[in-house]
């Protein structure tokens, strides 16, 4: 057979061994890697080429952020009544046309600050359409529930390494070209993704509404779903402040570890690549410990881990030898639970939630956790206007220390395994 009916269940031994996924894995992964350049010569453009001020870098991560809170839900209903390859093919389109845009705008002196900012929020309305679609058209690939942790530990596996190798690669070509050059290599990368997504053969049947079903309707159902389980609606909570804190400290980071510390570009990517290998080894082991360990302890003891370690960035001190070295231990220990995270509440969230309203549910999920994280940059950095950068990674920090004391409450916490998976009814 050439085409696969996507309702169809075929038994498999492994994900290495489905054509299709692996093609989705592969795009995703260069598209991943492309955004991880991005991230770190996005913020370096802004402060280097355009000599942006910490406030400023606040607008811009809180731009990235909030069209999830804007868009998601509306996306969610449309990606709910569609078929999601199509919509993930014209996200990644867009994105690598807007992202082409900085460098051509940066070669005539055209960029200016308004102007990436732009950019940025365009690239970030892509950024949620893609998002709603590919964590809905997961479960349509892997359509066996069982494969569910398998499936989202490779890609959580691949995103660290993307984290991993990103940051170094960017930092170089900053140092080598310039901060907007380095991002033309993100637009190549989502063309690769545009071309693997093309290749998938597996026939994504188009999801079944009711005619008389409003959009608004369905948009409230979905609203419903995240409020009402117990599972999601505490996902979508702590992965919001998670994000608040992870928005906060990450480009007053950059700010103080450029500007403060004197960290070149080089050096800063290479720290940050060290890092992220710690999420590669979360994605690498996240599986294991799931079929070994209760669930509700993974999930605590991986956010304590991610959020707590933090405060070694504010905290470090000394010789630059041991400054450098807390920085990389900081993002090495996060990423390392943030990785696992990753991979336990985006395989719960598919097994509890029906085909039928997962893409409302995935962007649900992102509206309250993007939209409350995209809060994170503009309250740092109005705190670093008034009392220095440094201060702002202090409060920033110690506060989601603090925060990790909800997973106490959590209903998480009390899993010892994945509730049954959810059915269409």
């Amino acid at each position: 057979m050439t085409t696969r009916e996507a309702t169809a269940v075929a038994p498999r031994r492994s994900l290495w061994r489905d054509g299709d996924f692996l093609k989705f894995w592969s795009g995703e992964t260069l598209s991943l890697f492309g955004t991880q350049i991005t991230l770190l010569a996005l913020p370096l453009t802004a402060v280097m080429t355009l000599n942006a001020q910490p406030e400023e870098l606040g607008v811009l991560r809180f731009l990235q952020m909030v069209p999830y809170l804007l868009f998601g839900p509306l996306f969610g209903v449309w990606v709910d009544r569609h078929r999601r390859r199509p919509a993930m093919i014209g996200a990644n389109t867009v994105r690598m046309v807007l992202i082409g845009l900085i460098p051509l705008l940066a070669a005539f002196d055209l960029l200016t600050v308004p102007l990436l900012l732009a950019i940025t929020f365009g690239v970030g309305m892509a950024a949620v359409l893609f998002d709603v679609s590919w964590m809905s058209f997961v479960p349509t690939l892997v359509r066996d529930p069982d494969y569910l942790v398998e499936a989202n530990a490779k890609l959580a596996t691949t995103a660290a390494t993307a984290d991993a190798a990103g940051p170094g690669v960017a930092g170089s070509l900053v140092n080598l070209l310039s901060a907007p050059i380095a991002i033309a290599a993100n637009a190549v990368t989502f063309l690769g993704s545009v071309l693997s997504l093309l290749m998938i053969r597996t026939r994504e049947a188009v999801p079944a509404r009711s005619p008389d079903r409003r959009p608004l309707a369905e948009l409230v159902e979905g609203l419903r779903f995240v409020a009402g389980n117990q599972y999601v609606r505490w996902v979508a909570v702590v992965g919001g402040m998670a994000n608040f804190f992870m928005s906060a400290t990450q480009p007053m980071f950059i700010v103080y570890a450029v500007r403060t510390r004197d960290v070149p570009p080089s050096v800063l990517g290479l720290m940050l690549t060290i890092g992220a290998c710690g999420g590669i080894l979360g994605g690498l082991m996240s599986q294991r410990l799931l079929s070994r360990l209760r669930i509700g302890h993974v999930y605590a003891g991986a956010l304590i881990m991610a959020l707590a370690s933090l405060l070694l960035i504010p905290a470090a001190s000394g010789p630059a030898w041991l400054v450098y070295a807390m920085f990389t231990a900081a993002w090495f220990l996060s990423f390392v639970g943030l990785s696992v995270v990753n991979v336990l509440i985006m395989s719960l969230r598919q097994t509890v939630t029906p085909q039928r309203m997962m893409g409302r549910m995935n962007a649900a999920v992102r509206a309250v956790m993007f939209g409350v994280g995209a809060l994170g940059g503009p309250v740092a950095g109005g705190i670093a206007a008034v009392a220095g950068v440094r201060a702002a990674l202090w409060v920033s920090t110690a506060a989601s220390a603090l925060f990790v004391l909800t997973v106490l409450f959590s209903p998480v916490t009390r899993l010892r395994t994945m509730p049954p998976a959810a059915t269409n009814d």
